[in-house]
């Protein structure tokens, strides 16, 4: 595995992530969404990631080399049940009273967010490291 074939794999879980925050972002700016009687309520989206190939190009054989890397395949909305809260006096209650809110667990995805963000410093301290070692491999031929 060459350098070129580490910041390919590494840049696809990069932007992975990245698409995986976005997804995060919007259903935090979704939390506190309500839903009007008979209306569908704001449903918590959660990314799906698979294992995908990753061309590169190899510019000793001329040829492409396929690696893993990941990638987003999509979106599921979360199962959870929506929120439900009593207030009589909301234009938004049903019959009960009862206003449906979104079913987004702000502590979650907040538990989401630093877990990608994690993930995100871990890629970019592999793609430094990498950056490291190719300098410290090319200061060494280096002729004094």
């Amino acid at each position: 595995m060459g350098g070129s074939d580490i910041f390919s794999i590494v840049g696809s879980a990069l932007d992975s992530q990245n698409q995986r925050m976005g997804v995060i972002a919007s259903n935090l700016a979704n939390v506190n969404a309500i839903t009007p009687p008979g209306g569908t309520p704001y449903r918590a989206q959660e990314v799906v990631f698979a294992a995908s190939p990753v061309s590169v190009d190899d510019p000793s054989s001329g040829a492409f080399q396929t690696n893993i890397g990941v990638n987003v395949v999509g979106t599921v909305q979360s199962n959870a049940p929506p929120k439900l809260q009593y207030d009589p006096g909301s234009p938004y209650a049903d019959t009960r009273g009862y206003v449906t809110g979104s079913n987004v667990s702000q502590i979650g995805q907040m538990v989401d967010l630093i877990d990608s963000s994690n993930s995100y410093a871990a890629s970019v301290a592999v793609l430094q490291q990498t950056s490291r070692i190719d300098q410290q491999m090319l200061s060494s031929f280096q002729v004094s």
